[in-house]
């Protein structure tokens, strides 16, 4: 399937990355998938996540099944395959030859924000539940493979320009801009995980995306430390943010 684009989007938990999937699931020559790695995580480390037998029962732990679904036909009529992916779903165990004829990106948020936000579903989060390191790698990694640098989209410059950050994303992945994907219908979708009644809230009722909120407070003391660590991550990752 050589005229098919196989999107990876690598991201961290709480970046509005499902307000973006909403966005290219908007797009008539594209199909979505929510985080298909997301049960063979949950098997594999035995966290205690929001619904986590549940989804363990409903989706696919075999990750190499998903791989074999992510590189397979797409429906007639698609040609894009937008994959929201969580980079710590990514297990070291899991092998990478598979990734490689995937376009790759990466979308981040402000750690702070994210750590608050993330906190609020994952009591005490570490640096494994971020993302982030793992996004760090699988950035370094797919540079270097491709010899180019792949989009960083940041969730702020996102929701402060949508249709000019989506433009430069759409762009650099050799994809024209489609207006439709600044808004779509409330709601769930059959491509949503069953996880999203528990994690999506706002992004369920919204139907744009909405405005960049700056955070009012600081972390809490407790993860002071882990802010720190996050932050010089994030930034190896921001200064190859896509400006609009």
């Amino acid at each position: 399937m050589t005229n098919t684009l196989r999107v990876a989007m690598w991201s961290g938990p709480r970046n509005v990355s499902t307000a973006l999937m909403r966005a290219f699931g908007s797009r008539a020559d594209t199909v979505v998938c929510d985080e298909p790695l997301y049960a063979y995580y949950l098997e594999q480390t035995g966290f205690e996540h929001p619904m986590a037998a549940e989804i363990i029962a409903r989706h696919e732990s075999d990750w190499r099944a998903v791989a074999r679904w992510l590189q397979g036909p797409l429906p007639e009529g698609k040609s894009v395959f937008y994959q929201k992916h969580m980079a710590h779903h990514l297990l070291p165990d899991i092998e990478r030859e598979w990734l490689r004829d995937f376009s790759h990106a990466f979308l981040i948020r402000e750690p702070g924000a994210m750590l608050m936000s993330l906190d609020a579903m994952i009591p005490n989060p570490t640096l494994a539940d971020t993302g982030l390191p793992q996004q760090v790698e699988l950035f370094e990694q797919v540079a270097r493979l491709t010899g180019a640098v792949p989009p960083v989209v940041d969730s702020q410059d996102l929701l402060e320009d949508p249709p000019g950050v989506l433009a430069k994303l759409c762009a650099r992945m050799g994809l024209a801009f489609d207006t439709g994907m600044l808004s779509w219908e409330p709601g769930l979708r059959e491509t949503d995980g069953c996880w999203a009644e528990a994690w999506y809230g706002k992004a369920l009722a919204s139907t744009g995306f909405g405005p960049h909120r700056a955070r009012t407070r600081p972390v809490p003391a407790r993860m002071a430390a882990l802010e720190r660590e996050c932050a010089g991550l994030y930034e190896r990752l921001h200064e190859h943010r896509i400006v609009a």
